[in-house]
């Protein structure tokens, strides 16, 4: 690794870092495919676990240590600024001590992953950033094989899913899905039950679902507020719900999503 100064925010060195939006990011073609930011030396530790690739890195000097340790054997450029470039240059206080952009891995094709799944989430429209990387934090700690987002829902390489998720989004499998009907269609031709978490009459309760026994569950969550669309409902073969009490009728999806995961896994 090289580590370079620079006093500059407007330094061209600099430029993936320059208050750019993570949708412009993905759309930088120089490397091809794209980049994304991981923040914070635990998350750019399990970035590289995953084979991820790094492009560069923005450091402040006190956390230069933790560049030379992560980077050891990397040819990799290390710019070091201070705190005063570094909010002026991304537009806000960086306090998590590294900035890494990373080369965007080419996606998986659905079938692919779910071919090797039993248990898979799928986001529909989901574009809160901090619930898409709380999801991808309880499927990985609650055993879900595989996330499938729709192609609406919010990026889980976004800097936010990523800090939230603890940097689980490197560790969990995820693809994006076609629209409904076409999804359906994948999920089925690959043995899985489509199990739609929403409040409908006819609902079956998730304890009830899971006891009895599906073979392979592709568990379907839906944004706050709007909560699933109508063609995802029709597309389920079963609707489910959490059984609540106390007149709350209902978790926000994050929640939900973990109390699914986990009573799905333990049967």
């Amino acid at each position: 690794m090289s580590f370079e100064s620079i006093e500059d925010a407007g330094d061209p060195r600099l430029v993936d870092y320059r208050d750019l939006t993570d949708v412009a990011l993905r759309r930088v073609m120089e490397p091809a495919g794209g980049l994304y930011i991981a923040e914070s030396a635990k998350v750019l530790t399990r970035a590289l676990a995953a084979g991820h690739r790094v492009r560069s890195v923005l450091v402040q000097d006190k956390w230069r240590a933790d560049a030379e340790r992560l980077l050891a054997g990397r040819d990799v450029p290390v710019y070091v600024v201070d705190a005063a470039v570094a909010e002026g240059l991304t537009g806000y206080a960086v306090h998590r001590g590294i900035l890494a952009a990373m080369h965007r891995p080419a996606l998986a094709p659905a079938a692919e992953l779910l071919a090797a799944s039993r248990l898979v989430v799928v986001l529909e429209d989901i574009v809160d950033h901090t619930n898409v990387g709380a999801i991808f934090r309880a499927a990985a700690g609650l055993g879900a094989d595989a996330v499938l987002i729709s192609p609406r829902c919010a990026d889980p390489l976004y800097r936010r899913s990523v800090r939230v998720s603890m940097g689980t989004v490197f560790q969990v499998p995820w693809t994006r899905l076609p629209e409904w009907p076409a999804a359906a269609g994948v999920l089925h031709g690959a043995g899985f039950d489509i199990a739609a978490l929403a409040l409908a009459e006819g609902a079956v309760a998730l304890d009830d679902y899971a006891a009895s026994g599906p073979g392979k569950v592709a568990l379907v969550l839906g944004a706050e507020g709007d909560g699933l669309s109508r063609a995802a409902l029709e597309a389920a073969d079963t609707v489910v719900t959490i059984p609540m009490a106390g007149g709350v009728d209902s978790l926000n999806v994050a929640a939900a999503s973990a109390v699914a995961l986990w009573e799905l896994r333990r049967r």
